[in-house]
């Protein structure tokens, strides 16, 4: 498949703001004067190289408009320090959310940009004290440090781990208190939340990061309802078939989930809406 300009996306995202949030989110932009379902997450959710991203075929379905609200790569901290993000799901009939990881949200290890939140900003003293032998200043993204670190030392690597899974649960628990509406908290994997999976492809594990059932269940009676959708390996596993992506970025299209998946995500959820 050729492009004008390689590195150039053949799918239109038509990016856009809403309100005065600082993040760019996955148009068209929506209506939201009337009715509408808000969908917050991270890559899974944006639908990066798929025409048709779970939130438009729920839209098709359901004729409500559906905000997507999806950032690539987002993590809890991308939405919790938005007021206009807050404002716009508790306006909405339903705000779906989706369980992101927790890599990438600033903790008191390590600080994340507030915006792309797998960019690594700034080791904490407490971290350099742990992982003394090593030069915070190599990393750029918080996958490449959190790899690093456990491969250095697994032993002093579930002190970052707890940290994290602590922070998460804080975050989430700031975040969906604040939305006054019904909201959906949707899990999206290929593991389900009791097992945390491994795999020579996911050394940290399989997202969400660090996240398990007891995380979720501290969640649970702060949301209206909880979805678990488990994707099942051979659907995962399809391929970059009728994804659409410039010929240089097949390496990360290879990581994305294809319109399949978004098909069967659509499916689960809608029963929700």
């Amino acid at each position: 498949m050729a492009y004008e300009r390689m590195g150039e996306s053949p799918i239109d995202y038509y990016q856009c703001r809403y309100g005065k949030s600082k993040l760019l989110f996955r148009g068209p932009k929506k209506d939201l004067k009337k009715g509408y379902y808000a969908f917050i997450g991270g890559s899974e959710t944006f639908g990066k190289y798929v025409a048709e991203p779970f939130s438009e075929l729920i839209e098709a379905k359901v004729d409500w408009p559906c905000v997507n609200l999806g950032a690539v790569n987002a993590g809890v901290d991308a939405f919790v320090g938005d007021p206009a993000i807050t404002d716009i799901c508790s306006g909405a009939k339903t705000t779906f959310i989706q369980v992101m990881g927790a890599q990438n949200l600033s903790n008191r290890l390590y600080s994340v940009h507030p915006r792309r939140n797998d960019r690594f900003l700034k080791s904490s003293a407490m971290l350099e004290t742990l992982f003394r032998e090593i030069d915070f200043t190599e990393f750029s993204f918080t996958r490449h440090l959190l790899s690093s670190l456990r491969d250095l030392s697994p032993e002093k690597f579930t002190v970052v781990e707890a940290e994290l899974r602590e922070a998460w649960v804080a975050r989430m628990k700031g975040f969906v208190t604040r939305i006054t509406g019904r909201t959906v908290l949707f899990w999206v994997s290929e593991r389900d939340p009791d097992t945390l999976e491994m795999s020579d492809a996911s050394p940290l594990g399989l997202d969400p990061l660090f996240i398990d059932r007891e995380m979720i269940e501290e969640i649970r009676p702060l949301v209206t309802e909880v979805v678990e959708v488990k994707i099942p390996k051979p659907l995962a596993n399809s391929g970059v078939s009728g994804m659409q992506f410039p010929p240089m970025e097949q390496g990360v299209a290879e990581e994305m989930y294809g319109p399949d998946v978004h098909k069967f995500i659509a499916e689960r959820l809608q029963a929700a809406v």
